[in-house]
């Protein structure tokens, strides 16, 4: 497994995402995150053992360039205590198309020797809009994987659609695949309710084609408050 995307924060985002890369034209803008979920789910598959997850993190956006670092707690059953990201990349837009080129570094900390879980993935992104929503597209690939795992590539897809002033539903369908074994589908399908202009509420379902590879990988429903400022 790797680490990056916020598919449960979504529609959630979109808003200050927004309003970031507008400012951004300026100059150089720095925005922040913080929050708090039920479990932390990545791909479909909870980092947490199913428990609470607390994150936060930063973001520099410069024309069509950005950067940023982003952590939370993890539980892998060993000393590993956090998850810290670290990311860059470019946004160019063709036509209606806004495109995102970047790569991602994943870090742990306390890893025990030998983990391996520490790995870097380069992305390429696309979204459209469409009526008063959007529609996207991304692939992720790395070498060398989370932990034992070699090569590997996550390809979704995406979307979000206003339903009201304050509501958004979004969800994702999304298939990870390994040199080897362990490959599965994954998709999740919520709504986001913006209670603020920094704060927002996400409540989402998340699944897998693969519960026989135990109870990180069953369905389950996840809400996440997070503040962006």
């Amino acid at each position: 497994m790797t680490k990056f995307a916020f598919p449960a924060l979504i529609a959630a985002s979109a808003v200050a995402l927004s309003a970031g890369a507008a400012s951004a034209q300026d100059g150089p803008t720095l925005s922040y995150n913080v929050g708090v979920s039920s479990d932390y789910v990545f791909r479909g598959v909870s980092q947490t053992d199913e428990n609470p997850q607390i994150f936060g993190g930063v973001d520099l956006a410069a024309g069509k360039f950005y950067a940023g670092a982003w952590a939370s707690n993890v539980d892998f059953y060993d000393a590993t205590d956090a998850e810290i990201d670290l990311y860059a990349g470019f946004k160019p837009t063709v036509g209606a198309a806004t495109l995102d080129f970047g790569v991602i570094y994943y870090g742990y900390v306390n890893e025990p020797d030998g983990a391996d879980y520490a790995n870097t993935e380069i992305k390429a992104a696309a979204s459209i809009p469409a009526g008063k929503g959007g529609l996207g597209a991304a692939v992720f690939y790395t070498p060398d994987g989370f932990g034992a795992a070699d090569a590997a590539t996550y390809v979704e897809v995406n979307g979000s659609y206003p339903i009201a002033e304050k509501w958004t539903v979004s969800g994702a369908v999304g298939h990870q695949a390994y040199d080897g074994a362990g490959d599965y589908t994954t998709w999740n399908l919520g709504a986001a309710w913006t209670l603020t202009k920094t704060l927002a509420l996400d409540l989402r379902y998340h699944d897998t084609s693969e519960h026989d590879f135990g109870k990180l990988y069953d369905s389950r429903a996840v809400a996440t408050l997070k503040a962006v400022f």
